[in-house]
């Protein structure tokens, strides 16, 4: 890649910029495709980022304050601890022109509970349905009391448009989908290309400000080598997660720059404990789960590749999220001997083999798997597209995974134990005393009874060993000078905050 990177330089160097300003549309190159654009039907990153771009939540949390507000609510009060009211905006309306009421609250938040297609069904298990008071009032109740649930609200529950997605059903939504956000989404034609334009029509009022930029082209490539090419041949204006170790050959060539911010992402190793893959397997065991946690140099993996201030943790959590108490993990260190001896007394004193799926850099398996030959780990790996990981996890057919998580931005640790460890389709534990733990705490209104609940939950998932936490994200990005565009925490590209230079 080097090579290629420092011949387009050259080449670049007597061009004038050509990031595609002029039609006011800007290109953007993405990994991680998302195969089904229903905010509700897909758990990739940049479905949350499509999310955010087309559609609107009652909530808002705002990233430079860290406040939620109003978005599609302007107002919200809890009513008692299993019911909370919202006052709706008057005046908002669809990307279809129909008018925004609380019958789209109501039949999305009453829809979330049953849908069986419903991607992440942890992340609405409190919801027990919504009631219209009135055109512009809304009860939600609650099955529990669940002190996350503005968090949750704020972060990954956009309105459907009930009598539009009603008309049609939903596999026709997935192809032409109406929001209220900023952009709206251009009918999808094929799986290679997601097109937006500014919907002039965005309420007055909103948190997201009015777009600068009129288009977006999101083309959505299989690898890192693809989207690379598309940024140097002049094919795309913004590409991120790039390589780290290509930062300062980017940063060279004029007509781009390169930016590196840490972001509300945790890289991870989960492992299948519970034998659903297969029983018996060496990863059912934790003396092999301990082996390759102390295995795997995690401090170097950071340094390598994801330079610019990555961290190592000893839970899977951001610093910003509430429960997130590092202290309360195991520390597993790098340790080739103990990790022999782990395995010899696992039973497996000539070695073993496991198998790893990832859809993260095949240089960061490469790595990893390098390392835990070392003590003994054949590791089989697979890379596929996120989509084929996620599924493959659900269906239980992985030893293991390593994968990223952000959260959902919802900014508090419910949302990962709520999603790995309470027996979703991602729970690859089935640790019923986690379970008990984690489900007790999200329904405790006392913060500190939550904060020990959740360091309980998250000791036991370390000293078991079921996740292993690598690094902190560092994210990478890599756009025209032409754009002015700024990185945010929680791992959003906000486009509709971006704009092209004078």
């Amino acid at each position: 890649m080097k090579p290629l990177i420092l011949a387009f330089a050259a080449a670049l160097l007597a061009l004038p910029a050509q990031a595609q300003k002029s039609a006011d549309n800007l290109r953007v190159s993405w990994r991680d495709a998302v195969p089904n654009v229903d905010p509700y039907y897909n758990t990739q990153r940049n479905g949350i980022v499509l999310a955010d771009l087309a559609w609107d939540g009652l909530l808002y949390r705002d990233p430079d304050t860290n406040i939620i507000g109003p978005a599609l609510a302007t107002a919200w009060r809890q009513v008692d601890e299993t019911t909370l009211e919202f006052t709706l905006r008057d005046g908002v309306t669809f990307h279809n022109g129909d008018p925004f009421t609380a019958d789209d609250v109501v039949y999305t938040f009453n829809a979330l509970p049953t849908d069986k297609r419903v991607a992440s069904p942890s992340n609405y298990a409190f919801l027990a349905g919504a009631e219209k008071i009135d055109a512009l009032h809304v009860r939600v109740k609650l099955k529990k009391p669940f002190p996350p649930a503005i968090n949750v609200i704020a972060a990954v529950m956009p309105i459907w448009p009930a009598a539009y997605r009603e008309r049609i059903g939903a596999d026709a939504f997935a192809k032409a989908p109406v929001g209220t956000g900023p952009y709206r989404i251009l009918p999808i034609t094929g799986p290679g290309e997601i097109a937006l334009e500014r919907f002039d029509a965005h309420y007055a009022g909103s948190p997201k400000p009015h777009p600068a930029i009129r288009r977006l082209t999101i083309h959505q490539v299989t690898d890192t080598a693809t989207e690379m090419a598309e940024l140097l041949g002049n094919r795309a204006d913004w590409i991120s997660d790039f390589p780290g170790d290509q930062f300062d050959n980017i940063s060279k060539i004029p007509t781009l720059q390169a930016v590196r911010a840490e972001v509300q992402r945790v890289t991870y190793l989960n492992m299948d404990a519970s034998g659903r893959s297969g029983a018996d397997l060496p990863l059912t065991k934790l003396k092999v789960r301990q082996a390759v946690a102390h295995a795997i140099d995690r401090k170097t993996l950071a340094a390598q590749f994801m330079p610019g201030g990555s961290q190592v943790l000893d839970i899977a959590c951001f610093r910003t999220e509430f429960g997130c108490d590092q202290k309360a993990g195991v520390h597993y260190d790098y340790n080739p001997a103990l990790a022999r001896q782990l395995l010899a007394e696992a039973g497996y004193p000539n070695g073993v083999e496991i198998e790893i799926h990832t859809y993260l850099p095949s240089i960061w398996i490469g790595a990893i798997q390098n390392q835990l030959k070392e003590v003994g780990i054949t590791a089989n790996t697979r890379v596929m597209q996120a989509g084929a990981v996620i599924q493959l996890a659900m269906a239980g057919k992985l030893q293991s995974a390593m994968a990223g998580w952000g959260g959902f931005a919802v900014n508090d640790v419910s949302a990962l134990l709520g999603y790995f460890y309470t027996g979703s389709p991602y729970d690859m534990s089935h640790d019923p005393e986690v379970a008990a733990l984690v489900t007790k705490a999200a329904n405790l209104p006392d913060p500190d009874q939550r904060r020990a609940l959740y360091a309980q939950a998250f000791h036991l998932v370390s000293d078991r060993a079921y996740m292993l936490p690598l690094f902190t994200y560092v994210k990478t990005y890599a756009f025209s000078k032409q754009l002015d565009f700024t990185p945010f925490y929680d791992d959003n590209p906000r486009f509709y905050r971006a704009r092209w230079k004078n």
